[in-house]
């Protein structure tokens, strides 16, 4: 390994205001495959908590890695639901586990507040493979969540959650403006706004 200690009349001297390198942009238009919105985890680690996590707890593993879903696992590490960045800040299903259960907002878990996956809507990733990202849009035009897994079937595992779509992610991924709706968060969102952009 080259170290810098024995040559330091090799560095340069940092003169002027140089431009930072900054990632290509991707270019994405509504004709790109869905796929590469995809965040995959066989690529990319979902993060995760257990059901028993106070949802205090949730909000902080969100920031540090600034995401709004996080799936709740059980100890074999099989998703048991998934949890919003929105009940972690407070939603109905927070307040609910609070009066029902007569506890304090710090004593609230995520598995009280999860949405199970009895109630979660996913895409086959097959399905997905033969989407563009325009026909993706228009597919979940009226779909309200933020969020929507991606799932896949193993021989021997059986069916599997192989990664997320976020609504964010595709607004950002055309290039689409989104301070006109600031507070867009739902798929309904986005694509009121990207649909408006001649798909």
């Amino acid at each position: 390994m080259t170290t810098l200690t024995s040559s330091p009349d090799r560095l340069e001297t940092l003169g002027g205001h140089p431009l930072i390198v900054s990632p290509a942009r991707t270019g994405l238009s509504p004709d790109s495959p869905a796929l590469t919105v995809l965040t995959d985890f066989s690529h990319t680690p979902p993060l995760t908590v257990s059901a028993d996590t106070p949802i205090l707890d949730a909000r902080k593993v969100m920031q540090h890695g600034r995401v709004r879903l996080l799936l709740v696992v059980d100890d074999r590490g099989r998703c048991q639901g998934v949890l919003t960045a929105r009940e972690v800040i407070g939603g109905r299903r927070t307040t609910l586990a609070m009066q029902q259960r007569a506890l304090p907002r710090s004593e609230v878990t995520a598995g009280m507040v999860q949405i199970p996956c009895q109630e979660l809507g996913a895409l086959p990733l097959e399905r997905l493979a033969n989407l563009t990202i325009g026909q993706l849009v228009r597919d979940l035009e009226t779909f309200g969540d933020q969020h929507l897994l991606v799932t896949e079937t193993d021989r021997r595992q059986g069916l599997r959650i192989r990664g997320v779509i976020s609504a964010a992610d595709i607004g950002r991924a055309l290039g689409t403006d989104m301070s006109s709706v600031p507070e867009a968060r739902s798929f309904a969102d986005i694509c009121r706004v990207v649909l408006g952009h001649d798909l």
